[in-house]
C-alpha cells in the first residue's frame, strides 16, 4: 500500500516581510550568511525575477507525481511550492499542466530539485520556476506515496513547511521565518551602501583603496 504523510498547511509569511525580502538579493545575503542557499545547479527557467513567499513542501519518488497533483489543489496565493525529488534526476515532474494549476492557485513560484519540462509552456504562462534544467521523460500517476508539508531537502538545504523563500537570478535562499525580516533589512542596507561605493568608483575612486584591499596588499 502507498504511504502518504500529509501535514497541515503552514502559516504564511506576513506581507510586510515578503515585501522586504523582495527588495533583497540572494547574493547580498551571501556576503555574510553561509547556510540556507540551495545548490547552484537549481537555476531559474525565467530570468529577471525576484520573489519571496512561504514554503509548501512536497517529496515524491522518481517516476510518480500523484502527490504533487494533489498538493496543487491546496496551494494559496503567496505560496512557493518546493519539490524534493528524492534524488531522481531523470523524470520531469513539472511541466505545462502543473504550471497552469500552480499559477491558477496564486502560487508565487515553483522550485524543483530535479528537471522540469515544457519550457515553452512555462514561458507562455509567465510563471517563475527554479529547477535543475529540463528533461523529456515525465512522471505519471503511479500512486507510490510521498510527503506533503514535512521537512524536505532542496539542493542540499533542509526546508521546513512555512519557511521564507527568496528566489532570484542568483539562486534560491531558504530562511527560518523568525530570521527573514532581519536578513532582509540587513541586505537592503548593504545594497544601498554598495550602490554608493559603485558611484564613487565610477567617479574615479580606486576600489582597492575604498575596500581596504590595497592596504592589506601593501602593508
Amino acid at each position: 500500500m502507498p504511504t502518504y504523510d500529509i501535514g497541515a498547511m503552514p502559516a504564511q509569511i506576513s506581507a510586510e516581510v515578503v515585501a522586504l525580502l523582495e527588495q533583497a538579493e540572494t547574493a547580498t545575503v551571501g556576503h555574510w550568511r553561509q547556510w540556507g542557499f540551495c545548490q547552484r545547479g537549481i537555476q531559474p527557467a525565467l530570468r529577471g525575477r525576484r520573489l519571496a513567499g512561504t514554503a509548501v513542501t512536497v517529496a515524491i519518488p522518481g517516476p510518480d507525481s500523484t502527490l504533487l497533483h494533489h498538493a496543487l489543489g491546496m496551494l494559496r496565493p503567496g505560496d512557493i511550492l518546493l519539490v524534493d525529488r528524492l534524488g531522481d534526476d531523470r523524470h520531469a515532474c513539472w511541466g505545462g499542466g502543473v504550471t497552469v494549476a500552480a499559477k491558477a492557485a496564486g502560487a508565487k513560484a515553483g522550485v524543483v530539485d530535479g528537471p522540469c519540462t515544457d519550457l515553452e509552456e512555462i514561458e507562455a504562462s509567465d510563471f517563475p520556476m527554479w529547477c535543475r534544467g529540463f528533461a523529456p521523460i515525465t512522471t505519471r500517476l503511479y500512486d507510490l506515496g510521498g510527503r506533503l508539508n514535512r521537512p524536505v531537502s532542496i539542493g542540499g538545504v533542509v526546508v521546513m513547511p512555512g519557511d521564507a523563500v527568496l528566489c532570484d537570478d542568483s539562486g534560491v535562499l531558504v530562511l527560518p521565518p523568525g530570521e527573514a525580516e532581519a536578513e532582509a533589512r540587513q541586505a537592503i542596507a548593504k545594497q544601498a551602501s554598495g550602490l554608493e561605493l559603485q558611484r564613487r568608483v565610477a567617479a574615479g575612486a580606486k576600489l582597492g583603496e575604498l575596500s581596504g584591499a590595497s592596504a592589506l596588499v601593501l602593508k
